[in-house]
């Protein structure tokens, strides 16, 4: 779960350089993504920021669950997209995502398949493998926040 606060003017939790305002933030308020990676990482940035509806709006109903609870996501701290792919209706994203959850650091991999249907672009599904992350004391610290694990994060 994300614990700093997020304005129209705070960089963009999905990390493509924006302000929140200008990138996520007006399809998390109605917008219509673009293309799939827009709408991927807008659900990126759903999910740290807990937006549970607009994640099951954005979920093809062919696949979208009944409910989704994020009480105990974990803190996601960034997004790497690796690649993407559009076809006409169809696209797909590849992309890696860093999480800090009770018992470490993780990764979340997926390549994932997204629709349009009407104009509008759905996540359909995905392929996801987690990784666990240890970082050691003087490698990059996985927050994201440049320093050195040991002066950061480390436990």
């Amino acid at each position: 779960m994300n614990l700093l606060p997020i304005t129209a003017d705070t960089p963009c939790p999905c990390g493509s350089g924006l302000a929140y305002g200008a990138c996520c933030q007006p399809f998390h308020r109605g917008a219509l993504p673009p293309t799939p990676e827009a709408l991927m990482r807008s659900r990126y940035s759903a999910y740290f920021l807990c937006l549970e509806k607009y994640l099951l709006a954005s979920w093809h109903p062919s696949t979208r669950p009944a409910d989704l609870s994020l009480e105990h996501s974990p803190r996601w701290v960034s997004l790497d997209v690796i690649s993407t792919d559009q076809n006409g209706d169809t696209g797909t994203v590849y992309f890696r995502a860093t999480c800090r959850m009770d018992e470490g650091w993780q990764m979340l991999e997926e390549d994932s398949t997204f629709v349009r249907e009407a104009g509008r672009w759905f996540y359909l599904t995905g392929k996801a493998a987690w990784t666990e992350l240890k970082p050691g004391r003087n490698d990059r610290c996985p927050c994201g926040s440049g320093r050195k694990f040991k002066a950061c994060c480390m436990d």
